[in-house]
């Protein structure tokens, strides 16, 4: 099975990711295009959702509360975090552009142990990480230090010419605290929308070993290994990261091929 999710060029639904298309247990994604006026619901009844506004504006309306002109960017490529709502499982999200909108929902198993919340750009930790090519910018939209049951959602913006997710790392392996088992998806963006990246997903046996030519709103499935991304010159990159596993915590081991990279940067 390939890794690879192809995003529809029309149509609302962009991309969408279940447990079951993807052959493993947490993680669920789906991404969707809204002109003014259009409607998507969202909500499961045993999984969470993180609901990401991507870029424009919605009203959402979730457990009798309603949230209006929610959006903070026109671009995921603006220097600026997303308004975000969490949607614990059993409740129905209704989410109505007011004008043309892209919104990314998570989603992941949940009891129901937590109230529906807005999380405000404010509320995010944006950081800088890595050095020279390596640098990102990262922004924590649903880290494990905020309320959530399974689910760790961040967004990552990387310059032209740099690489990401680098040097490679993993987490596959439920043996804390040196590594966490976490599935995770990786929702592209390219600015200029007609560039491409390169994603690889490798283990150390070998026995995973796929290298992918992404496109502007293509899906990456990470099962386990290696994933690092790399992002040609005179093109933009951005992703969405959607995580979950048995323990809600991120905790990735470096591919020690590579790990030289990190020490001769620590100097």
């Amino acid at each position: 099975m390939t890794l690879l999710v192809k995003a529809a060029r029309e149509g609302q639904t962009i991309a969408r990711v279940t447990p079951d298309t993807a052959g493993w247990r947490y993680v669920g994604f789906a991404a969707y295009r809204l002109e003014t006026d259009e409607l998507v619901y969202v909500g499961e009844p045993d999984r969470e959702s993180c609901i990401v506004v991507l870029s424009g504006a919605v009203d959402i309306e979730a457990g009798g509360e309603r949230w209006s002109s929610l959006g903070s960017r026109d671009s995921v490529f603006e220097d600026a975090a997303p308004y975000a709502l969490y949607v614990p499982p059993g409740v129905k999200a209704t989410v109505h552009a007011t004008r043309t909108a892209e919104v990314g929902v998570a989603s992941a198993p949940a009891k129901g142990t937590l109230p529906v919340r807005l999380i405000e750009p404010a509320q995010m930790k944006r950081s800088t990480r890595g050095k020279g090519a390596n640098t990102r910018y990262v922004c924590d939209i649903l880290p494990q230090d905020s309320p959530a049951e399974s689910l760790l959602v961040v967004e990552v913006r990387t310059p032209s010419g740099h690489s990401s997710s680098y040097p490679p790392h993993k987490h596959d392996a439920d043996r804390l605290p040196d590594e966490s088992a976490l599935e995770e998806t990786y929702y592209h963006r390219l600015n200029p929308q007609q560039g491409f990246a390169f994603q690889r997903v490798y283990t150390d046996g070998r026995d995973l070993d796929e290298t992918m030519a992404v496109e502007n709103h293509d899906v990456v499935m990470v099962p386990r290994g290696y994933h690092p991304v790399v992002v040609p010159y005179g093109y933009d990159s951005y992703y969405l990261n959607v995580m979950a596993g048995p323990r809600r915590e991120w905790h990735f081991h470096n591919d020690p091929a590579h790990e030289w990279i990190i020490e001769r940067d620590a100097k």
